[in-house]
C-alpha cells in the first residue's frame, strides 16, 4: 500500500516539460478527476465505478513514470499493464476498462481526464503567465469545444 502512495510524489511530466513552477502530481490529478466526477457524473452511469477508475487509472506511474506523447511510448500499454498486475491485481479490472475505453464509465473517465488538464491548462496560463494552448487543444480533441466550455 505504501508503494501505491508514491503517486503523491510523482509530478505530471507534461507540466514540467511546459516549464510550470511547482507542478501537480499525478496523484493531485487522480484527486481532480475524482471531484469532477462527484459533481458532474451523469445518473445513468455508475458513479461508483467511475471513482474507482478515476482514482486507479494512472496507478502504473508509480512503476513505469508518466509518460507523456513527447516520450517512447512504444511499450507503454504492456510496461503499464504489468506494473498494474503488480501493484495493484485487484483492481487490473478496473485499469483495463478503462484502457479498453468501451464502456460508458470509461469514456466518462477519459473526459474528466482531459477536463482536468484543460482546467489546470487554464489555471497555470493565469497564475503564471504560461501559453499551455497544446494542453486545451489536446483536451478539445476529446471533450469538444462545446462541452470544454
Amino acid at each position: 500500500m505504501r508503494e501505491w502512495l508514491g503517486l503523491k510524489h510523482i509530478l505530471r511530466e507534461g507540466w514540467v516539460r511546459a516549464g510550470v513552477e511547482s507542478p501537480e502530481s499525478v496523484a493531485a490529478h487522480s484527486w481532480g478527476m475524482s471531484i469532477l466526477a462527484m459533481h458532474l457524473c451523469p445518473p445513468e452511469i455508475n458513479r461508483m465505478r467511475v471513482l474507482e477508475m478515476c482514482l486507479v487509472h494512472d496507478l502504473p506511474e508509480v512503476e513505469v513514470g508518466d509518460l507523456t506523447p513527447h516520450d517512447d511510448t512504444r511499450t507503454k500499454s504492456v510496461d503499464e499493464h504489468n506494473a498494474m498486475q503488480r501493484l495493484a491485481p485487484h483492481w487490473l479490472d478496473l485499469f483495463e476498462e478503462y484502457e479498453a475505453q468501451i464502456t460508458e464509465e470509461a469514456k466518462f473517465v477519459k473526459y474528466l481526464d482531459k477536463l482536468d488538464m484543460a482546467l489546470m491548462a487554464t489555471t497555470y496560463e493565469e497564475t503564471q503567465g504560461l501559453d499551455l494552448k497544446e494542453f486545451i487543444t489536446s483536451a478539445r480533441e476529446v471533450i469538444g469545444e462545446t462541452n470544454l466550455k
